[in-house]
């Protein structure tokens, strides 16, 4: 079974610094408590199979681009390997840091908590028994630092607070540099930035002001301590380190005003210049900001959603333009400077733009509100997504980016589905239309209303797609329309409680529809919908599944059992008490136990595996149960999460949390922050006073399982989840015998018997070996050795070119061999067509992949060759009419002479 998390797709940022890799070329976004790679380049994207405990803060990339730094909300931080994925080291920082930073030569590394900055000895290539070590800590301004850059050379950094400073330390002792503090502000310091090979400083505030530092000293004028001071040092330091259990990292303290005889011949700040952003009117408060160094631009972004490009140290405006309604909270560039990245936190918006040619490269965004269906495509390509913010959205699961996005419902989407032929989604939605999209044309062809307004809470469609039904909530009735005229056909009346689910049978043409009243009603089609049958269950049925071949019917209700049917006999043929394995989180502010809560728990959500053997059952809990249909036991659990900031996640009750007057979480934390509530002054226009802090719960929404049989996704608070079959090296030998080796391989193939060499590879069952041994067979003997293929490997050899499609530049030799193959043993693969539907399907989907891109390329070479010959023509035309008016210029000169 599908068991490796595999990608998350529906969310593409959170909160959080974006930051670019070393190239440019790819962009690492914080998404929840895990991070996605964007590849630009390759237009794909990647998320990370490793997690932090709560959500991701700050990201702090190494300079050579093998190492990050990912750090939570409570300050525990991993330190990641971005080349093998892995987690190398956790450490604790014990208090919230708000940046990280490493210096440009990879040696040491900053973060800022609280009032100061701590400088660690960066993690090596070397094998260390502590990676994190910390070196110096700087201690000066009175409120928390905020933001950090260093120079190019790594020999000082620069340090924002919320105190209105920026202080400038040494990463070395240098004797005559100072640490005191730059005014000049009257607002927090959002960002400072030095000047490129220089100690020139721009300090930048959250009241839209620039202020603009100029240095006496170079660089080179840096001069370090005298021996003895730091031999003296060196001395007091090891004395005290004599009562000291551990080191720790050497303490710094600057001051903020330090007196004349302390500042004389040493390096001075002097402030040459103080710009303001908002002359043409209020721009709101400037939330990020970020600066390329050797193209001297600024960029900074604004909580009204409106960003900046100025072109420093003049400032001069280069655009100024709006991407959303919202506070944008992150801003970075690329090494290039070409582009420009901003996240919103507030919308889930990921922007990279190219400023010169004022183009995106990347525009993508999550549902606002949480996701509440999805629908895989018949061929395992694409996955429809409906939210409650009403869109419909429809992302490749091969690149993990959405690609269309419908924005037709006026309120949240309650359902979608596929038809079978692939190219038109449907959605329910609570605004009283079922609508159908077009995917060639990406439009809205067809809305089905009712006759009465109702709210529709689930949706199926035939296996023809000809026939759409949905249930409603209020009216307690199922709507059937005809796809192809949109008229609204029949209303089938009978159930007593509002529909929950709704299911046609693959096979034949019965619907099940499944009702709070207790009962699943079955619905026969061609019999002018009459209820086939009613199957009375002892609770409130939340959800309907049909098993792939059409046999057996899976009901789960609202006292947590699943319950199987044989329909055609209304015949109950097993159960799974599932309740317990739900498994329920405690909220935070429950007052009962989670044990206790779990036992008005249910499952809402059913799905069959692919080849019907297995059933994935979800619902309100942090869990996805699969179980086996046949003997009904519980055969995996997946925790979908490990995310904390979520609610509902904790299994028991956390002390420490609470008072004698109740829960901690009661308190609306965060008053006064840039993101949290502004308590305003009277006449004040800032804050949002209905605006609170509020974590959303952990829960399934929905789940399916891909038609190729490989993966399956869930729907879940933190955006759409999906596993897959772990595709790392597993020895998994079929029929193996002791002569089967893979010197044995190499001497069959040798002696050209391949279809003996091909049986012994599969015997091995080593990927590379297959691919060696297919590869090694000439196309011309392909149909012989088809032919003699035995028929128990003839669906491992399609289930291998299915899956070496995906990688193998080999496009013609593997279409010759899945030609030759389905030709040759078609009408037997028909036998065992149900059980074979995954593999088939999964072949479909590489071959329809490349089929595309294919067909893009050539089309566009169609047209290139057509512009060719269009300008050759002309060219022709030209040199033909400049031919022609030659010769007539020769005739009347030859018509001048006399005869």
């Amino acid at each position: 079974l599908p068991s490796q998390f595999s990608g998350l797709l529906g969310t593409v940022y959170r909160r959080g610094n974006l930051s670019f890799t070393r190239d440019g070329s790819a962009l690492i976004s914080p998404v929840g408590n895990r991070i996605s790679l964007f590849d630009l380049k390759n237009n794909k994207c990647e998320t990370f199979p490793l997690a932090t405990r709560l959500n991701i803060v700050c990201i702090g990339l190494s300079p050579d681009g093998s190492l990050a730094i990912l750090i939570d909300e409570e300050g525990a931080a991993l330190l990641v390997s971005l080349i093998g994925k892995c987690v190398i080291h956790r450490f604790y920082f014990h208090k919230p840091v708000h940046s990280v930073s490493f210096s440009p030569d990879g040696k040491k590394f900053v973060i800022t908590k609280d009032n100061v900055a701590l400088m660690y000895h960066a993690p090596g290539r070397k094998r260390e028994f502590n990676a994190f070590v910390l070196d110096k800590t700087y201690y000066g301004p009175y409120d928390e630092t905020t933001c950090i850059d260093w120079t190019d050379d790594s020999k000082c950094f620069a340090v924002g607070s919320k105190d209105m400073s920026t202080w400038v330390f040494g990463a070395e002792r240098w004797a005559n540099l100072i640490y005191y503090s730059l005014g000049g502000h009257k607002d927090i310091i959002v960002a400072c930035f030095f000047e490129e090979n220089s100690l020139d400083l721009y300090t930048i505030s959250q009241d839209a002001a620039l202020c603009v530092w100029q240095c006496d000293t170079e660089l080179d004028g840096l001069k370090p301590r005298p021996p003895k001071d730091a031999a003296r040092e060196e001395n007091e330091e090891k004395n005290d380190e004599d009562f000291l259990e551990e080191l720790k990292g050497e303490e710094i303290h600057g001051k903020a005003n330090p007196n004349e005889q302390e500042t004389r011949d040493k390096v001075k700040y002097s402030r040459v210049a103080k710009y303001f952003f908002n002359k043409e009117g209020d721009f709101n408060n400037l939330t990020s900001a970020a600066y390329h160094k050797k193209t001297h631009l600024l960029v900074t972004g604004f909580a009204s959603g409106i960003f900046h490009l100025h072109e420093l140290p003049d400032f001069n405006l280069i655009h100024s333009l709006s991407i959303s309604d919202q506070r944008i909270a992150s801003i970075s560039i690329n090494c290039t400077g070409d582009w420009i990245a901003f996240g919103c936190s507030g919308l889930g918006q990921l922007l990279v733009w190219e400023w010169q040619s004022e183009s995106y490269v990347l525009k993508q965004q999550g549902h606002f509100n949480s996701m509440v269906s999805l629908a895989y495509s018949p061929d395992g390509q694409y996955i429809a997504t409906g939210g409650e913010d009403g869109k419909v959205k429809v992302w490749n699961t091969s690149s993990s980016f959405c690609f269309v996005t419908f924005t037709e419902h006026t309120s949240g989407v309650t359902a979608v589905t596929f038809t079978s032929n692939g190219y038109v989604i449907l959605s329910a939605s609570l605004d009283g239309t079922v609508r159908a999209f077009d995917l060639h044309r990406y439009r809205n062809f067809r809305t089905f209303t009712s006759p009465r307004p109702s709210q529709f809470s689930c949706l199926a469609v035939d296996s023809s797609g000809e026939i759409v039904s949905a249930g409603s909530q209020d009216s307690f009735e199922i709507f059937i329309w005809s796809m192809q005229s949109g008229r609204l056909l029949d209303v089938l009346s009978g159930h007593e409680g509002p529909i929950s689910s709704l299911s046609f049978n693959p096979m034949k043409s019965v619907l099940a529809s499944a009702s709070w009243d207790k009962t699943v009603k079955l619905w026969d089609m061609l019999d002018s919908w009459r209820t086939k049958e009613t199957l009375i269950l002892n609770s409130d049925v939340l959800v309907v599944a049909f098993r792939p071949d059409g046999k057996e019917l899976a009901v789960a209700a609202l006292n947590g059992q699943i319950t199987f049917w044989d329909h055609e006999n209304a015949v109950q043929i097993g159960s799974i008490e599932g309740r317990h394995d739900l498994q329920m989180g405690r909220k935070e502010l429950d007052k009962i136990t989670a044990k206790q809560a779990a036992k008005g728990k249910s499952f809402t959500t059913l799905c069959y595996s692919a080849d019907g053997q297995s059933i994935l059952a979800g619902g309100l809990s942090k869990f996805v149960c699969i179980y086996n249909v046949k003997e009904q036991i519980l055969m995996k659990k997946f925790e979908i999460s490990c995310n904390f900031s979520l609610d509902a996640m904790e299994e028991y009750l956390d002390r420490r949390k609470m008072t004698e007057f109740g829960s901690m979480a009661l308190i609306d934390e965060g008053a006064g922050d840039e993101d949290g509530v502004a308590i305003p002054l009277p006449g004040v226009k800032r804050g949002d006073m209905s605006y609170r802090h509020f974590k959303p719960e952990i829960r399934v929404t929905c789940l399916r399982f891909s038609p190729t049989g490989r993966s399956w996704a869930a729907t879940t608070t933190e955006g759409l989840l999906i596993y897959s079959l772990d595709s790392g090296l597993i020895f998994d030998p079929f029929e193996l015998d002791i002569d089967i080796t893979p010197s044995n391989i190499h001497k069959t193939l040798l002696q050209k018997e391949y279809t003996m060499a091909i049986v012994m590879a599969f015997k091995l069952n080593e990927k590379k070996l297959i691919q060696e041994v297919i590869e090694a067979v000439p196309s011309k003997e392909v149909d012989v050795v088809c032919s003699s293929l035995p028929d128990l490997y003839v669906e491992k050899v399609l289930e291998f070119l299915a899956s070496a499609f995906e990688m193998s530049c080999h496009l013609e030799f593997y279409l010759i061999w899945a030609h030759k193959l389905l030709m040759l043993h078609g009408q037997k693969l028909k036998t065992r067509s149900v059980k074979l539907l995954p593999v088939i399907q999964f072949l479909q989907k590489s071959i329809q992949r490349h089929f595309e891109d294919v067909s893009k390329l050539c089309e566009w070479n169609i047209y290139n060759i057509k512009y060719a010959l269009a300008i050759s023509q002309q060219r022709g035309m030209k040199r033909l009419a400049e031919e022609t008016s030659v010769d007539e210029d020769d005739l009347d000169s030859d018509s001048d002479y006399p005869m």
